[in-house]
């Protein structure tokens, strides 16, 4: 993230420099960056812990815990873009979405997921 935003920058200062563009049409360009510059100073730590009983994961300043055994099933999503959304389907019926930012890669987490004897279903690009 920090090579993109350095890139950013040092085109939006070329274009002040060499071809004499109005400063605040490029800080108006910049402020998109801004939400990005602050993850960066910010530095969230995200991760998904999995052992024998329980599911565990953490982002930013969200956290969670399920039992395995209150899991009935866990569904992969892939979207459009290829990347894939957990979501933990309880027993109760409620189902929990895990931060995109925190899954390992899907190939492994449905590997261990099956050796803990949870059931996984997978979904390919739907739409709703």
């Amino acid at each position: 993230m920090l090579g993109v935003l350095i890139c950013v920058y040092a085109a939006l200062l070329a274009a002040i420099l060499l071809f004499d563009a109005a400063w605040w049409l490029m800080a108006l360009l910049a402020l998109p960056t801004l939400p990005a510059l602050y993850d960066l100073y910010r530095d969230p730590e995200a991760g998904l812990t999995l052992d024998a009983e329980s599911l565990s994961w953490r982002s930013g300043r969200r956290k969670g815990t399920l039992a395995l055994s209150e899991i009935a099933r866990l569904r992969l999503d892939t979207r459009w873009d290829f990347s894939v959304r957990a979501t933990a389907v309880l027993t109760s019926g409620r189902r929990i979405r895990l931060p995109d930012e925190s899954l390992p890669p899907h190939r492994v987490f449905e590997a261990a997921l099956l050796a803990r004897g949870v059931q996984v279903e997978r979904h390919h690009f739907t739409v709703f």
